[in-house]
């Protein structure tokens, strides 16, 4: 594999490179290191939204939705969704691409699901890396689009240039949405099926929240949309584009990134340090220094400190 060549290769708009990537980060490839190193140059262009939300509020139906009105504006898109795995088969379904297919045959989107893997947060591990390899293909704007949270999976918002959160009317979700933190990471909130009842009293429940909280420089709009439809859409995709203006001349869009990158830089280191370490049972030194804090003889700081310096 010539790093190089595939680089070359994502430049002339290849999408097979994009997929056979892609699948090599999935798979942790030992060569990856050396394509990353490649693809350096090529990043840095892309806007990134995360999409988030309970599971059933719509959000790969708002997907679909957002990627025609971002292609309105002749602007190339890319969505990865990220779907859970099963805990028991390790499979997963991968339907997304299912639910977007009027949008398949378009040379301007490029569709891929990604399975967890059973990576908690509501992102793969490798969705990071799938970004970078999205951004160098030449995509102007990546939707991320997670698996259906929980009350601690919110690690779209470090991947994310702007953040949507999706609720649902009688899903109970602006409690749960208190509950979660998910006030703290939306940068614009959405109430999808806008034509069911109590959609507008959930508007206005999420509005009387923000106002509770403390003032921000930016106070995210509460929108309705009615996904299946598009009704709302073209809407969210103008608060997204008022959004980044506004993350642009603030600075807030290059101090989001500088995180982002410092947060891929400790997951690597961490994951190397990991490897070297050993897995339990698989390393002779791990397992001697376990049975001595099992049988009093070091504590768990010291055995730490020991492991650390082999």
């Amino acid at each position: 594999m010539d790093p190089e060549q595939l680089a070359d290769k994502l430049k002339a708009g290849d999408r097979r490179t994009v997929a056979r990537l892609i699948s090599l980060v999935e798979d942790e490839d030992p060569h990856m290191a050396d394509v990353v190193r490649a693809l350096g140059p090529l990043v840095g262009n892309a806007y990134v939204v995360g999409l988030t939300g309970a599971p059933g509020v719509g959000k790969s139906t708002l997907a679909a939705a957002m990627v025609k009105a971002i292609r309105a504006d002749d602007l190339s898109v890319s969505v990865l969704a990220i779907d859970p795995t099963s805990p028991f088969t390790g499979g997963a379904l991968l339907g997304d691409r299912l639910r977007m297919q009027e949008h398949a045959t378009d040379p301007g989107v490029f569709i891929r699901s990604m399975a967890t893997r059973g990576h908690l947060g509501g992102l793969a591990w490798a969705a990071p890396h799938a970004l970078r390899v999205l951004d160098a293909a030449g995509a102007d704007v990546i939707v991320v689009e997670t698996v259906g949270v929980g009350q601690a999976e919110v690690d779209v918002v470090h991947a994310a240039d702007t953040t949507l959160v999706t609720l649902a009317p009688g899903m109970g979700d602006e409690i749960q949405a208190n509950k979660a933190g998910i006030l703290e990471i939306a940068d614009v909130f959405v109430v999808n099926k806008a034509d069911k009842e109590g959609a507008r009293r959930t508007v206005r429940d999420i509005e009387q929240m923000l106002h509770l909280g403390a003032a921000k420089d930016w106070t995210p709009p509460v929108l309705l949309t009615q996904a299946d439809t598009g009704e709302g859409v073209d809407e969210l995709w103008e608060q997204i584009r008022k959004h980044r203006a506004h993350l642009e001349s603030t600075g807030e869009l290059r101090a989001r990134r500088l995180r982002r990158a410092a947060r891929e830089i400790s997951e690597i280191a961490v994951a190397r340090v990991r490897r070297s370490i050993g897995e339990p049972g698989d390393s002779e030194t791990l397992d001697r220094l376990a049975a001595d804090v099992l049988e009093g003889r070091l504590d768990p700081y010291a055995a730490a400190d020991r492991l650390g310096a082999t």
